[in-house]
């Protein structure tokens, strides 16, 4: 059966807005740990004897997670997948969440947050590319607003939060470990997402991807040919891209 239709043609359907709404999970969950760990400091800080010094290592420890997470995982899902990673990557967070509710001193809350940091941090590149990948050429100046716009929904969250578990004892134990919650119900909404479409066709699965389009859409849907540039890591601090990488750095 041929084509009828251009992907870029379709229109904004449930499955365009299920994969962005779970997909935004990451940085709603950026937005939430970010804010959450400072909203919790008042309390952490006699409660595991924290100096200014030990402050400031566990805001940049969960920094260079996210460096990490970002610079690293987004390789690995071109490797194996955007959905495999799209599923494990909410799970870790999950877990250091609520592994973060029993640390019992300053380094082990660091471990904590560089661990969390590279796990949110994965889930940028990996969020990102399901997203863009599954909306067409006109729906993805959108798409991208509509995700960072959930790192701000996750920071207020994580006040209120905060806020409402403040009087409660040991209630900095509950702040930190309260994102467990979003994870499980992110994790739920990812579960039913498909696999990338332009992911499966640069894997030569085509087949694999015209039998989901056809389960997604009803019709097989034809896809315009991308040329991907085959890029080094070194090509970041050139002449022409670094004043860009140092730009996005320094915000």
């Amino acid at each position: 059966m041929q084509p009828s239709r251009n992907f870029d043609d379709l229109k904004f359907s449930s499955i365009h807005r299920r994969i962005l709404l779970w997909g935004s999970g990451g940085p709603f969950l950026d937005g939430y740990v970010l804010v959450m760990i400072g909203v919790a400091l008042e309390q952490l800080t006699p409660a595991l004897k924290l100096d200014a010094d030990w402050i400031g290592l566990l805001g940049a420890g969960t920094l260079a997670g996210l460096f990490v997470g970002t610079s690293l995982f987004g390789y690995i899902s071109d490797k194996v997948g955007r959905r495999k990673m799209f599923l494990i990557d909410i799970i870790a967070i999950g877990v250091i969440s609520v592994a973060t509710m029993f640390v019992s001193s300053p380094v082990e809350l660091l471990v904590m947050r560089v661990l969390i940091g590279i796990v949110i941090g994965a889930d940028y590149p990996i969020a990102t590319s399901m997203i863009t990948e599954f909306s067409s050429t006109r729906q993805r100046a959108f798409s991208i607003s509509f995700i960072a716009a959930m790192w701000y929904v996750g920071a207020t969250c994580a006040d209120l939060v905060g806020y409402w578990l403040y009087d409660v004892e040991g209630g900095w134990r509950w702040m930190l470990g309260s994102a467990a919650i979003p994870c499980l119900l992110i994790l739920i909404g990812r579960f039913e997402l498909p696999e990338s479409p332009r992911w499966l066709l640069r894997k030569g699965r085509v087949k694999e991807c015209e039998e989901m389009m056809i389960k997604l859409f009803g019709e097989p849907v034809a896809f315009d040919e991308e040329q991907p540039q085959q890029t080094r890591f070194r090509d970041l601090f050139n002449r022409r891209h670094f004043p860009f990488v140092l730009f996005v750095a320094a915000i």
